[in-house]
């Protein structure tokens, strides 16, 4: 299926801009290594322009034209994204699918939420106009009291590979439905669809200097980013180390930010279960996105007395995932991201082996793909609570499984570690399953099921995994900064002081 690649430029202020040191960046095709194009890679003067286009997309006509107009004016333009994104779909699932490595039919589904997202809150952007002036009850009737809810400025949205431009809409849309300006900064490693994001913004018109794009490295166009001092807030999502850096950038200006960090989520798997369809949704925790996803459940805790009758059951379905190029029909699995990403997954495994434990099934590269950066579904058995592969985030297609016997220690090994984004339990008793999820220790729980998200929903950890919520009317408020207004109503001095004598 060829498909050829956009070449594009910075999109600051509402065009494309050559980036001021003239950098590039290659785009390397996860599926066959080779290099299939460019994207520009901004540096901190970039940075500066699009800050200053943002600010200045705020103070247009004094705010009127976007910051202080009404929610139902910025809907229509968010309405028209979606079309756009929808119109555009088969060549935006294409991209996805070349620059990330994700199988084509999950990029397809991706775009659908993208442009269900921009619907969703274009639909909020309308209803915060009937929340103005939202009036506060006060102990004395000489006052009354009323809520702004206004955008919080500036915003600067850095954003991860895994889900490109859903990891983006998830910010972008709440960002400009509350009448923020942003700066996007998708990663490095998958940006292609986020570009196709400017031309979309050209395309249904947004004002000038809304949404401005900026791809590049972390270090270079990131870190300036967080650090800037005109911008207002920071959105992340990626890893905790990058998560700490950027807390501690923000720190210095007393800059709000939220974090959407890394996981090692819990499956629990009790002994009443259907093994299939337990099985199925247990790959599907930890495998889907070539196993890329922060809140994958890459724990699996089992009973013991169904736990070998189960991993034999898993590594069946595991033997019919197809491993292809993610364009061929079919594809259930693709390369993960990068040869960074392939290296690391493969280390966490060598080390796992080294430890101790057991590979169950998988573990290195699937034989009958020869190139590309393709990593096999992996199953650890034998994972003690010490070893790395049970400690920290692998991001690939690997799960490691430990047993239990009780309930109370199905718990401690669920809450036995630094994260907490998501967490799920798979049980045909339901009052169990809700005494898991009261103890489970997690942003996230999912009963009888794994990762299903919805853009109603909010989404967000606690522990290392980050703070503040995405998605829902959580979403929203990330982006809004709540005024108060009160004013003295009474005709009659307000009498605290002795007045002057009078003349």
């Amino acid at each position: 299926m060829d498909i050829s690649i956009p070449t594009r430029q910075l999109f600051i202020n509402g065009d494309w801009k050559t980036p001021i040191l003239n950098k590039r960046i290659p785009i390397i095709n996860p599926s066959t290594q080779l290099i299939i194009g460019d994207i520009p890679a901004a540096t901190k003067e970039d940075v500066d322009a699009a800050v200053s286009a943002a600010k200045t997309a705020l103070s247009r006509n004094n705010g009127a034209d976007w910051a202080s107009a009404s929610g139902a004016v910025r809907a229509r333009y968010l309405r028209a994204i979606a079309a756009k994104v929808t119109e555009k779909k088969p060549l935006l699932a294409k991209l996805e699918a070349i620059d990330s490595g994700k199988p084509l039919d999950e990029a397809a589904w991706d775009i659908d939420d993208v442009a269900g997202c921009f619907e969703f809150y274009a639909d909020l952007a309308e209803k915060l106009d009937a929340k103005q002036k939202a009036p506060v009850s006060l102990p004395m009737d000489t006052f009354k009291s009323y809520v702004l809810r206004e955008p919080i400025g500036v915003v600067g949205l850095i954003t991860p590979w895994n889900y490109p431009l859903l990891m983006a809409t998830w910010k972008v849309a709440p960002a400009l439905a509350a009448g923020c300006a942003a700066i996007l900064k998708p990663s490095e490693l998958a940006s292609l669809t986020c570009l196709e994001l400017g031309e979309i913004c050209k395309e249904v018109g947004l004002p000038p200097g809304v949404l401005n794009i900026l791809t590049g490295l972390g270090p270079e166009a990131g870190a300036p980013l967080a650090s800037h001092p005109d911008v207002d807030k920071i959105a992340f999502t990626g890893s905790s180390a990058t998560g700490s850096k950027i807390m501690t950038a923000a720190a210095q200006l007393v800059k709000p930010v939220s974090l959407e960090l890394g996981g090692k989520s819990p499956l629990i798997v009790f002994e009443d279960v259907d093994l299939d369809k337990a099985a199925e949704w247990a790959i599907f925790g930890c495998f889907w996105t070539n196993g890329q996803i922060c809140s994958a459940t890459s724990r699996l805790i089992v009973h013991e007395s169904i736990a070998t009758e189960f991993l034999n059951r898993m590594v069946k379905w595991i033997k019919n995932i197809k491993i292809s190029d993610p364009l061929e029909e079919g594809c259930k699995l693709g390369p993960v991201v990068s040869e960074g990403q392939y290296d690391k997954i493969l280390k966490f495994i060598s080390n796992a082996k080294s430890e101790g434990a057991t590979i169950l099934t998988g573990g290195s590269r699937p034989e009958h793909l020869k190139k590309g950066f393709f990593v096999e579904p992996t199953i650890i058995t034998d994972v003690t609570t010490s070893m790395q592969i049970w400690r920290e985030e692998v991001f690939g297609p690997v799960l490691c499984v430990k047993t239990f016997s009780t309930e109370e220690e199905a718990i401690d090994l669920a809450n036995d570690t630094i994260y907490g984004l998501g967490a799920a339990v798979i049980s045909n008793d339901l009052e169990r399953c809700e005494r898991i999820t009261k103890a489970f220790k997690a942003g996230i729980v999912w009963i009888n099921c794994s990762q299903p998200c919805f853009t109603q929903a909010p989404w967000g950890g606690i522990k290392r995994s980050g703070f503040g919520r995405e998605l829902g009317e959580w979403g929203l408020d990330n982006y809004l900064s709540v005024k108060q207004v009160t004013q003295y109503i009474s005709n009659e001095p307000w009498g605290w002081y002795q007045p002057p004598a009078k003349l």
